[in-house]
């Protein structure tokens, strides 16, 4: 493993990072703090994008588990009749960052996957922790998978042809919907991309080497997960829908694609995931990068690393 940026990422992250470092940092469990930080980010990365205005979103209504009704936002390209497959996408947040926070920046991302795919988009309104915990937000994405297959038909889409996608926490739980979807036999998935997911519960302990480099730092990850599980994070007899890492049977599982960086707190529990999947017969690909943090491809889209590894998911979104 590396311990500097690419040389790319270091001429657009460096002057960040290090900005970053002299702020003071809110401490262990801190979430309020972090989310109007991160909607001050995520905002100034959304006002920095370019424009996709070939791309039309419509939104929908449907009703989770528990009762609540979520807001579904379906992306697609306009005029167009779509290759028929179709991908439920799940943003990224720490577990505790919803569309409130990050919504202006993956309306920009997730544009952008439909312009180059061509394939159409369905992000969900889940939940977040700590107000909404385990099982709230893998659930209500599990929901928004079951609406997608039951609406294929007015959609223009093949059930047959549905991935499942995320980055980050929605990686996480984009792992957790195929799980649940395996298990009780719900809607077929023919691929899940989990892009530098969150899996594992058990955050490792600090490297010092690694610590100025994370973009999503050890206090972050325990902050997230413990949101999520209500404080159990890291002991024992956590079900696998929260915590895929925690998953003792991989097989039956769809052909996946992962991707991370080096420089990534969940570069390890990534590797081993992919690993298992391999061991239990999944189809399975991974990517790591030299030289990139987390979300390094949101943070410096421009910068060739980062157009080179969203090529690669663009083309397994082309594959399903």
């Amino acid at each position: 493993m590396t311990t500097e940026l690419d040389p790319g990422l270091q001429a657009e992250l460096g002057p960040i990072m290090a900005a970053s470092a002299q702020m003071d940092k809110p401490e262990v469990g801190d979430v309020l703090t972090r989310r109007r930080y991160a909607r001050a980010m995520f905002e100034h990365l959304a006002s920095a994008r370019a424009a996709v205005p070939q791309v039309e979103v419509t939104e929908y209504v449907t009703v989770a588990e528990d009762g609540t009704e979520m807001t579904l936002h379906w992306y697609r390209l306009a005029d167009t009749s779509g290759p028929g497959s179709a991908a439920l996408y799940l943003h990224g947040g720490g577990m505790i960052y919803g569309l409130d926070e990050v919504g202006a920046l993956y309306d920009s991302v997730v544009r952008g996957y439909v312009a180059a795919s061509g394939v159409p988009m369905l992000v969900p309104d889940y939940r977040v922790a700590p107000e909404h915990p385990h099982p709230s937000p893998v659930q209500d994405c599990y929901a928004g998978l079951v609406w997608l297959a039951d609406h294929a038909d007015e959609l223009g889409v093949d059930p047959g042809r549905l991935a499942v996608m995320g980055d980050s926490a929605g990686g996480g739980l984009a792992a957790g919907v195929c799980l649940l979807a395996r298990d009780r036999g719900g809607p077929s998935i023919a691929r899940q991309l989990l892009i530098y997911p969150m899996l594992d519960d058990r955050t490792p302990a600090p490297d010092s080497a690694l610590a100025s480099l994370l973009t999503w730092s050890y206090d972050d990850n325990i902050t997230g997960w413990q949101a999520l599980l209500s404080g159990t994070a890291g002991t024992d007899g956590l079900v696998a829908y929260g915590a895929p890492a925690r998953a003792g049977d991989l097989s039956g599982l769809p052909p996946t694609y992962l991707d991370v960086g080096d420089l990534d707190l969940f570069h390890d529990e990534t590797n081993r995931y992919a690993a298992a999947l391999t061991a239990a017969g999944v189809p399975t690909e991974l990517h790591v990068t030299p030289g990139c943090p987390h979300a390094f491809e949101i943070l410096a889209p421009d910068v060739p690393v980062s157009k080179r590894i969203v090529a690669e998911r663009v083309r397994r979104l082309r594959s399903v």
